[in-house]
């Protein structure tokens, strides 16, 4: 019996999952998610969870129910690509003869002093909550800081306005502007969105250290009730001790093919893989939809395509609590209601037909 192991049920592995049992060619395969959570995350909604004006059950999806399926709800300690072993935290070990790696990314800290044990994040479902209480807990007009003014940190300082409307939030970033990822007009746009709704804006910042409650940019100390980190990414501890190439963040270097050179039985996927894309959960399920292709092919002993499809991403929404959003698609870019309602309508899809 051919044993798949899936490891992580964040946006790549549960589409990984989805696709291979959805093929009815696949005989003799069992199919294994290891996943420390019992349930699937909405991650890119994290951002509202942390501030309040979304319940927890709204981001949590149970895992397909099938016989095919075997769950287990584990951490992951290391793994032994040479012997094909996963250790677990429990103690307990699992082999595999096909594994799919996607154990997702961690915050990065680059190196500030103080940075991962003074501030917050929305990393996890369990970091979010305890980022949604310790914002609850903040005594009227007190105030927050977000590090970071990408994707993460713009939409937790729309809807933390929103939910809190008599905090002072201060939004701080190393760019000359926010979201500087994308055209000037949506960012322009943006920024005059939390100018209007009185989040201050800190670019060009320097964060130098942080001390319970006290945040220092370029050195000078500026105090705060909660401060929340939304600084970058990195890839999963375990992933990032695999002795295999990797990039300047722990991602793993692949082949056309998706899986580790040398170890063409190790797939990795999702915020673990180092890709000519940002990372995103559509990135994901769309590697996710190529791996699920070539275990296909694998299992019924047919060789892989010479070539394989580029990926094609639809493009980048986001919001501004939950009236007004942005985004950029198809080299077009999208302010207003539009995006915002575009947005709802693609987690709605996802939440009711994942895995169609």
């Amino acid at each position: 019996m051919r044993q798949i192991v899936i490891l992580g049920g964040g946006y790549g592995g549960l589409r990984v999952i989805h696709r291979l049992l959805n093929m009815t060619e696949l005989q003799d395969t069992t199919i294994t998610l290891i996943e420390k959570e019992p349930y699937h995350s909405l991650k890119t909604e994290f951002y509202a969870l942390a501030a309040g004006t979304v319940a927890d059950q709204e981001l949590r999806l149970s895992f397909p129910n099938d016989v095919r399926l075997e769950l287990h709800f584990e951490a992951v300690k290391d793994i032994d690509i040479d012997t094909q072993t996963l250790h677990l935290k429990s103690g307990n070990t699992k082999s595999y003869d096909d594994l799919v790696i996607g154990l997702g990314c961690e915050d990065r800290y680059h190196g500030v002093p103080g940075a991962q044990e003074n501030t917050l994040s929305i990393q996890t479902l369990p970091k979010a909550r305890r980022t949604y209480q310790a914002v609850q807990e903040i005594e009227a007009n007190g105030s927050v800081a977000i590090v970071g003014g990408g994707l993460s940190g713009v939409e937790l300082a729309s809807e933390l306005r929103e939910s809190r409307p008599d905090l002072l939030i201060a939004l701080y970033d190393r760019g000359e502007t926010i979201l500087s990822m994308f055209p000037e007009r949506l960012y322009q746009y943006v920024e005059n969105w939390m100018n209007e709704h009185g989040i201050e804006i800190i670019n060009r910042a320097n964060i130098t250290k942080v001390e319970p409650n006290i945040l220092y940019n370029h050195d000078e100390p500026n105090p705060f009730d909660v401060i929340i980190w939304t600084a970058g990414i990195q890839a999963n501890q375990v992933v990032r001790n695999l002795d295999v190439e990797q990039d300047g963040i722990g991602r793993i270097k692949l082949t056309k093919y998706h899986h580790i050179p040398g170890y063409d039985n190790v797939f990795v996927v999702g915020d673990c893989a180092a890709l000519d894309h940002a990372p995103s959960a559509q990135l994901a399920e769309s590697q996710a939809d190529q791996i699920a292709m070539l275990l296909m092919h694998k299992g019924l002993g047919e060789p892989y395509p010479e070539e394989m499809p580029k990926i094609k991403l639809k493009g980048v929404l986001g919001s501004l609590g939950k009236k007004h959003g942005f985004g950029y698609m198809k080299d077009k870019t999208l302010t207003g209601r539009v995006p915002r309602v575009l947005k709802s309508g693609v987690l709605w899809m996802y939440k009711y037909h994942t895995g169609s």
